[in-house]
């Protein structure tokens, strides 16, 4: 009644629609990696994990990039992920991304940052020598490379662990057993 005498007009809010998003494993022989940014203030960090089709860990890693903005620290991300796998001669290479942008420039070069363009153009030069593919995942699917890029803030070098750490052990159980995030979208 209060509302309608100062004129105020409620819109009936919408339920969110609830995604489920589980994280897939690679077809045999492929190996898959998330990748993942993290941003805090001005300093970034990058995190994400390689895993074979039965979802067991190869190796996963996190980098203290520095100084950058998201789209940085996401394509500087792929292209490690990319310089890893060649070191590694892992010749079919499935990364996923939940930066759509990152996806796009795989596309489109030029949405790649001038001061990253060459070791972005090394790195594709990598990817021709691979059977390569790159996709999106949400967020909610990504909970591993999350987690090891939001902890790599305070690594002074990157980090490579060939053991699963202890700060994802509840997320890639999760993974391997299918178990669904969920993503809540409002329209």
């Amino acid at each position: 009644m209060i509302l309608k005498k100062f004129s105020v007009i409620l819109h009936p809010s919408r339920a969110p629609k609830i995604i489920e998003v589980i994280w897939q494993p690679p077809p045999p022989f492929w190996t898959k990696f998330n990748t993942s940014g993290s941003t805090s203030g001005i300093m970034s960090s990058c995190g994400g994990i390689f895993r074979e089709n039965n979802s067991e860990l190869l190796i996963c890693f996190g980098e203290n990039t520095g100084i950058g903005n998201a789209l940085n620290v996401e394509l500087s991300d792929a292209m490690r992920a990319i310089e890893l796998a060649n070191t590694h001669q892992r010749r079919n290479l499935w990364l996923e991304a939940d930066s759509e942008l990152v996806i796009r420039a795989f596309k489109n070069h030029d949405l790649v940052p001038y001061h990253l363009r060459d070791r972005w153009l090394n790195c594709m030069l990598l990817t021709r020598s691979m059977n390569f593919m790159a996709t999106h995942i949400f967020r909610e699917g990504n909970a591993c490379a999350n987690l090891l890029a939001d902890a790599s803030h305070s690594l002074e070098n990157i980090t490579v662990w060939m053991n699963l750490p202890s700060s994802i052990s509840e997320s890639y159980c999760k993974n391997i057993l299918g178990l669904p995030n969920f993503r809540f979208v409002t329209y």
